[in-house]
């Protein structure tokens, strides 16, 4: 299968709380979109990596995406080297995206940094017709994607620029709280984490707001790009 979108995150949830506003935008809009989880969240404090795989499948249907793996990387032991980064490019090269996703070069949680080199030395070295890899007993030709955005989580960035998700916040805010072992709940007896705090989901909300204030926009998803130029066709395209 050929996908439009193929989003990586460190963890399940990475996704959600930073771009499924524009995943769900581009599904509405006919796109085929992917999200591989690299980990399957097994250091998280709360929950476990077995509820963490059920969430992460509820969430996939909310959005519409056609297809949710996990790499099965070790949850914070994850290092960049060969190994790690072809499992990457056998991925890239399977569903041969136009566009690639991934968490910020720099983030709060180490993880996410080092997910980023590693998605965005695979995306490279993706192309390269001397390193070869094979799926499902066949060998791959080499492909590398068009474009490789990186999107926000933890810490603000100066924006490359910022998708409208004004109509995609409520399906958003779904899509995160099926993941509801990771959020506030009154009744658990798990310890306390900065996601668990009772503001945390309308933190995610005010985020987006600021974000989509700057282009007039109610709610909006920022993203950062190693490119520092963009064609348009005309003046208009600009909001």
């Amino acid at each position: 299968m050929k996908l439009d979108i193929l989003a990586f995150g460190a963890h399940p949830d990475d996704i959600e709380l930073s771009c499924a506003g524009t995943l769900i935008k581009a599904v509405k809009a006919g796109k085929k979109v992917g999200i591989i989880d690299m980990t399957e969240g097994q250091l998280g404090t709360r929950g476990s990596a077995e509820l963490r795989k059920q969430e992460a499948a509820n969430s996939a249907k909310i959005m519409g995406v056609s297809v949710r793996d996990n790499l099965g990387m070790m949850d914070g032991y994850f290092t960049n080297d060969t190994e790690h980064r072809i499992k990457i490019i056998q991925k890239i090269r399977q569903y041969k995206p136009d566009i690639v996703l991934a968490n910020v070069p720099q983030d709060r949680h180490p993880d996410h940094g080092r997910a980023s080199q590693m998605v965005t030395e695979a995306w490279f070295y993706a192309g390269l017709v001397k390193i070869e890899t094979e799926w499902e007993g066949k060998k791959q030709e080499a492909f590398r994607p068009n474009r490789l955005f990186y999107y926000m989580q933890h810490f603000s960035y100066d924006f490359s620029f910022v998708v409208d998700t004004s109509n995609e916040i409520d399906q958003k805010i779904e899509a995160i709280k099926a993941f509801s072992s990771q959020f506030h709940d009154p009744n658990s007896k798990e310890p306390e984490t900065v996601l668990t705090a009772p503001h945390f989901i309308e933190h995610i909300k005010n985020r987006d707001s600021e974000m989509g204030y700057a282009i007039g926009a109610k709610y909006a998803e920022g993203f950062l790009s190693q490119r520092k130029i963009f064609g348009v066709n005309n003046l208009f395209d600009i909001k």
